[in-house]
């Protein structure tokens, strides 16, 4: 996807990342040195192994934590230099997160879900946003779940559900955390195949994960070991179309 003038150049920057979390003894160096550029409609996977550095890389990506060096630019704007309640907001206009194990709100019906990040960050007027929640679960084929709890839904069902309200307030940038790691390899082939589509679109999408299959799909791969980046590849070079 080309930049329009009105567009930045890249969705987001990593700039001499590092996070050290405080502790006895220094404390310990979850990432260090970490130089990468994310762009615009491309699906990117960060893998390793556990304690490789791939959770710390997506909280401090969403905002949910801060860097202890470096500088982390999205969409022209250093994210770790705003305050708490700016971030907050920013957050909800711009990353899309759909969790590892899908953080559906249980006493909300699946639309009251989707709909939770449009009443935060108020984007959308009220009277359209169920019509919007449920145009979103339409695309994700679950339309006939909308207004059953998250209870009475398999696992694929709810991370369609999650993915849809990622979408909410149509952010540029989709974080994913270990998006398949809780369903069977079909359903976690068709989810892969939707973000997939969203990357298409021109979404920036990063999927963690310790699967290192997960490579192949995407259009380019960081693998992640000690807090530091081991490799950067591309589609070409993992196994998945150039």
């Amino acid at each position: 996807m080309q930049a329009t003038n009105a567009t930045p150049k890249f969705a987001i920057k990593l700039s001499d990342l590092e996070k050290r979390y405080l502790g006895p003894q220094g404390g310990f160096l979850a990432l260090s040195g970490i130089n990468y550029q994310f762009e615009y409609g491309e699906m990117v996977a960060v893998t390793g192994k556990s304690g490789s550095g791939k959770s710390t890389m997506l909280n401090l990506l969403t905002g949910i934590d801060h860097p202890s060096a470096g500088s982390i630019e999205i969409q022209d704007q250093r994210i770790n230099q705003m305050n708490e309640r700016d971030l907050a907001r920013w957050r909800g206009k711009t990353i899309g997160i759909v969790f590892q194990f899908f953080q559906l709100m249980p006493s909300l019906s699946i639309a009251e879900n989707v709909m939770l990040p449009m009443d935060f960050c108020e984007v959308h007027p009220r009277r359209e946003r169920r019509d919007i929640a449920l145009r979103l679960l339409d695309q994700m084929g679950i339309a006939d779940q909308a207004d059953k709890y998250p209870s009475a839904l398999s696992g694929g069902q709810q991370q369609r559900a999650a993915i849809a309200r990622s979408l909410a307030n149509d952010p540029p940038i989709i974080c994913a955390d270990e998006p398949t790691g809780n369903l069977d390899s079909q359903t976690g082939g068709r989810i892969l195949e939707i973000f997939q589509n969203m990357a298409k679109l021109g979404k920036t999408v990063i999927l963690v994960s310790h699967q290192s299959d997960i490579e192949s799909l995407a259009d380019r791969s960081i693998r992640l070991v000690d807090g530091k980046i081991l490799t950067a590849q591309t589609a070409a070079v993992v196994g998945g179309q150039p």
